[in-house]
């Protein structure tokens, strides 16, 4: 990698967490948080999958009861790990069903309470906690590629390195088809985009928080997005050349390094891989 790119290249392997990707650290602070403050009856989230298996992983640690709301197109391995964290799973239709209502009524009905996936100061916090140990252990960098979908990850990693390596870039990377923050960076008002179709599921969301997108136009330098085709030649290769089995979403940082898209030559890049709970048999059908 260093090679190609003529930089000296860090990875964050997220996909080697528990629960197969970075959501783990928000989920678990944001409920440890919660039961601090109150007697949780139980929690319950929605999510494609990487926040479901954390929020269930979590839950269990501390003997919760965790309800996961999921859409029925999530990948099949991200629905299965969930259960077999021992959450309820409820299926809904997201072309035609809004799952934060779906979440409210949940958490009203039953008592539970709701653990946002990325528009949270207890999320953000905890997820920025992968930035944190990768300066730790590898030091200053020159620039950082963090993938995004609602800005958690983002907005968190972005304030460790700021902190941490005074500096340093953070760019946040999106797929083209999902590019809210991007054009919420760029126009400085939060925009959204609607079910938006990529292979990276985990970065489906409709738009940046009210929480994360301050943080993000404070501490981020530059948003970039990538294609559907880039971040899977880039997750293809880090799969068989690496030997790193990382999901879609998990390869847009290394996307946007691979392709290009910015000048890295004699720098320092750190790169989050965010997850690596891939739907190997759904993904397959991309081979050529």
């Amino acid at each position: 990698m260093n090679q190609q790119t003529g930089a000296e290249v860090f990875f964050k392997c997220e996909n080697l967490q528990r629960g197969g990707a970075f959501k783990f650290r928000g989920a678990y602070n944001a409920i440890k948080a919660l039961s601090a403050q109150k007697s949780l009856k139980g929690v319950v989230a929605f999510s494609s999958g990487n926040h479901a298996q954390a929020v269930a992983l979590a839950g269990r640690e501390m003997k919760l009861k965790v309800v996961i709301v999921m859409p029925q197109d999530a990948p099949a391995v991200k629905i299965t790990a969930t259960r077999g964290y021992g959450a309820e799973v409820v299926l809904y239709d997201r072309a035609h069903q809004d799952r934060e209502q779906i979440t409210r009524d949940l958490a009203q009905s039953r008592g539970l309470e709701i653990v946002p996936p990325f528009d949270d100061a207890m999320i953000v916090a905890g997820q920025g906690t992968a930035t944190k140990e990768l300066i730790e252990e590898v030091g200053a960098l020159d620039y950082l590629l963090v993938p995004c979908g609602g800005g958690g990850l983002l907005s968190g990693s972005a304030i460790a390195a700021q902190a941490l390596s005074p500096g340093v870039r953070c760019i946040g990377v999106e797929p083209e088809a999902g590019d809210d923050v991007t054009r919420s960076f760029r126009c400085g008002s939060i925009q959204s985009v609607h079910n938006p179709d990529t292979i990276a599921d985990g970065a489906r969301t409709s738009a940046p928080g009210i929480i994360t997108f301050p943080l993000i136009q404070h501490y981020v330098q530059d948003m970039l997005t990538v294609s559907d085709p880039q971040l899977l030649r880039t997750m293809f290769y880090l799969w068989e050349r690496m030997k790193i089995m990382i999901e879609p979403t998990g390869a847009l940082g290394a996307a946007a390094l691979m392709e290009g898209l910015i000048d890295v030559h004699q720098k320092r890049v750190g790169v989050i891989l965010s997850g690596g709970n891939a739907d190997i048999k759904d993904l397959s059908r991309f081979l050529v």
